[in-house]
């Protein structure tokens, strides 16, 4: 049963009505708003006609602010570290072992990465993202926690057609909270692409924001979708995509699929 409060499932955040209400409840909020405003639509104009350029910007201003906050969440170390174990326990408890080979995807500065990495044995964590800034990030989270020597591998990119990356290689794929900040055509874009790179029993989970009214996005940056528009485009590209209700119990506020292959592709 999915858990999740359906007065939040149901909300349209892009609605003058809903950010009225919002506004009025939380009147310090208000001044931040229009600043991420009046920025998101000065880095849209500088970008038009590319996401990925837009949300690149997006996270170099926002973690030139603050990297913790840059990757969600409030800018506090605490609520860092919390929702990377949160991340890293449940794949735990769902089977990951030291030999699984991850590729995380949006790996930011390594709010989870950092424990797989040590979990993991050497050579066995890619972690990508789109933003340069996030990934020298990420190369101090290695050095902080004495990861030299696990060999994870951080690159930046540009797209999510994953083409420089080996075929059937990654047991494990993982996304957190980049299906959220992503249009429909980035996420199909992934879904067209990572079923090459996924190993035979592999898994691919994402979180995304889920919403029962229409699905909208709001100033470019938050997207909200429908489960059953995930579910039909991941069978678009020939994968099977199932609602993982275990995560809907934990306190993050977004839903989470696993991708797989059809059942016949699968090892057993």
């Amino acid at each position: 049963m999915h858990t999740t409060p359906t007065s939040r499932l149901s909300r349209n955040r892009s609605r003058l009505s809903h950010r009225l209400r919002y506004a009025l409840s939380h009147p310090q909020r208000v001044v931040p708003y229009l600043r991420r405003a009046g920025r998101d639509g000065w880095l849209r104009l500088r970008h038009r006609g590319s996401h990925i350029a837009y949300y690149r910007a997006v996270m170099a201003s926002d973690t030139a602010r603050s990297p913790e906050a840059a990757v969600g969440g409030k800018p506090s170390h605490d609520r860092w570290l919390a929702i990377g174990q949160m991340q890293y326990d449940y794949l735990v408890g769902h089977g990951l072992t030291p030999q699984d080979r991850v590729l995380e995807i949006g790996c930011g500065n390594l709010r989870a990465g950092w424990r797989f990495i040590q979990y993991l044995e050497p050579g066995h964590y890619v972690g990508i993202d789109i933003s340069p800034d996030i990934l020298i990030e990420a190369k101090k989270t290695l050095v902080r926690y004495g990861l030299q020597d696990k060999m994870a591998h951080l690159t930046p990119v540009d797209n999510l057609t994953l083409d420089f990356l080996p075929d059937g290689w990654f047991t494990v794929v993982h996304a957190h909270s980049v299906f959220s900040h992503s249009p429909l055509e980035v996420i199909d874009e992934c879904l067209a692409n990572v079923g090459r790179v996924l190993a035979p029993g592999g898994f691919f989970d994402f979180t995304y924001d889920r919403t029962e009214a229409n699905e909208h996005q709001v100033l470019g940056e938050d997207f909200y979708y429908r489960t059953q528009t995930l579910i039909r485009l991941a069978e678009k590209h020939g994968l099977v995509a199932s609602f993982m209700e275990d995560w809907e119990q934990l306190p993050h506020g977004q839903s989470k699929l696993r991708v797989t292959h059809p059942a016949a592709d699968r090892v057993t």
